[in-house]
């Protein structure tokens, strides 16, 4: 297989797992990558051999037909339209900004774009083989979901306030899952949350626990579960309810063995957090980003459902903080 050149922008945690995955993928070469700390550059491109070039030089190679965005989120914006406009192919770490306006402002440019937006829970086996049961009518048509998203601590409080909130940084993870189970716009939010697990979560103005409910514009309902800490690992359960039965997506756990004794059932701990869990979906989704590189695929997941998350998440907010159901207009396509 012909391998295409890509960049990668940011070497921190999600650039350590997305830079790998492609430099390892049979149709793609991880040239460059892009970070303002070299010895972090170094750790995720040396073992490929990938140089550590500042941003222009990447984007003015004409051998680069790729760029993952994988920066800090406040960068993510500026980045995409960059690539974008130097005529690269982009893959692009969620969200792509927190600013709603500013997202919106890009319409004109993004809104065609070769644009990979990395909501990974869609490409998650298990939870594509529940959505592809879902299609094809197995429990008959779709009445109602159940979202359930508990990390397993809560991060340090230094995170928060750059976060974006519980609802831009986590629970919109869950919202485009729902959107994309559903299959039709989502009309009203409403959001009850609480700081439950650190008080200086909410000190700093975030919330760490919260349960959202979902309408759509035919009454479909969908309940999702969030909190920053479950103190048993990293819950991820997906449960949907049609008119003849149900669909569930269990946790999954570090294995799949069982003792039974006369003590009782003993089993293995779920995965401990998202790295593990959702190891699958990252090399996914960058599966998918080299089919789109090839020209054998359009995106799955691009720019207008990266701003129809954000929009839910800024009702849900919006919702959580007035104590009210928030109606969106029919011109949000959420």
């Amino acid at each position: 297989m012909e391998r295409i050149d890509v960049a990668l922008i940011g070497a921190g945690r999600m650039g350590s797992i997305h830079g790998p995955n492609a430099a390892r993928h049979p149709g793609l070469r991880l040239r460059y990558v892009i970070d303002p700390r070299p010895e972090a550059a170094a750790a995720v491109g040396g073992p490929f051999g990938a140089a550590h070039v500042e941003l222009d030089v990447a984007l003015a190679d004409p051998e680069i037909g790729g760029v993952l965005v994988c920066s800090s989120t406040d960068q993510h914006l500026d980045h995409v339209l960059a690539a974008v406009a130097a005529g690269k192919a982009v893959f692009c770490e969620k969200p792509l900004d927190l600013d709603l306006p500013k997202v919106t402002a890009a319409a004109a440019k993004l809104s065609e774009a070769r644009l990979i937006l990395a909501f990974n829970r869609r490409f998650d086996p298990h939870f594509r083989a529940l959505k592809a049961r879902l299609d094809a009518g197995e429990i008959g048509r779709l009445e109602s979901l159940h979202l359930i998203n508990h990390d397993p601590a809560a991060p340090p409080p230094g995170f928060i306030p750059t976060s974006g909130g519980l609802f831009k940084d986590f629970t919109i993870h869950d919202l485009d899952l729902a959107r994309w189970l559903l299959g039709e716009p989502i009309r009203e939010v409403f959001a009850a949350a609480s700081c439950l697990v650190d008080p200086e979560i909410g000190r700093l103005g975030d919330f760490d626990t919260a349960r959202t409910v979902l309408k759509t514009t035919a009454g479909r309902l969908c309940v999702i579960s969030n909190t920053r800490r479950s103190g048993y690992g990293y819950d991820q359960r997906l449960e949907a309810f049609g008119s003849r039965g149900m669909l569930s997506a269990g946790n999954v756990a570090l294995d799949d063995v069982h003792t039974l004794t006369e003590t009782g059932a003993l089993a293995a701990p779920i995965q401990p957090g998202f790295m593990q869990r959702y190891a699958g979906s990252y090399r996914a989704e960058v599966d998918h980003f080299a089919e789109v590189l090839h020209g054998r695929a359009r995106s799955l997941v691009g720019y207008a459902d990266g701003v129809a998350a954000l929009v839910l998440a800024e009702a849900c907010d919006r919702s959580a903080r007035s104590g009210t159901v928030v109606k969106l207009e029919e011109s949000a396509h959420a």
